[in-house]
């Protein structure tokens, strides 16, 4: 997991330290962001592996920022949202269904199972390289299917 990036966003510094902390442990790269906006921003500059966030963020909305990042990246960037306000099954379905978030946490969160989550994210996360053929190889096959159609 060495050299995985993780976007961490908190309008609460203390909660921003907690869940860096959390993270940074893990050998992994912590980029912060106290606002939507600055949190988008840095999404843009620093292209995170991962991003964990509050919902309730001052100048853009942690549920609009999951939704937008979500559809610019068609889900490439597994966000987990950790919020202290919408509690309750329906607005975890809400971000995990219409906003496009992978995960969602109530605080106070339990640590391992957030650590859980991060971990099976960011190894869920598939190289597409690692499994393609060589140009040549896959103009070879379509050459062999060619001659067996014909």
């Amino acid at each position: 997991m060495a050299g995985k990036k993780v976007l961490v966003v908190d309008y609460d510094t203390e909660s921003l330290e907690a869940l860096s902390d959390l993270v940074s442990g893990k050998n992994m790269e912590v980029i912060k962001a106290a606002d939507g906006q600055k949190a988008y921003e840095k999404y843009k500059e620093e292209k995170p592996d991962l991003i964990i966030l509050e919902a309730m963020l001052p100048k853009l909305h942690g549920f609009d920022l999951t939704q937008k990042i979500s559809k610019e990246t068609k889900g490439g960037v597994p966000i987990i949202i950790v919020t202290g306000l919408y509690k309750g099954a329906q607005y975890r379905n809400e971000a995990i269904r219409s906003f496009g978030a992978a995960a969602y946490f109530e605080k106070p969160y339990d640590k391992e199972k957030l650590l859980d989550a991060v971990n099976r994210l960011l190894h869920d996360e598939v190289n597409i390289e690692d499994d393609l053929l060589e140009p040549e190889a896959v103009i070879e096959i379509v050459k062999q299917m060619e001659k067996k159609g014909k």
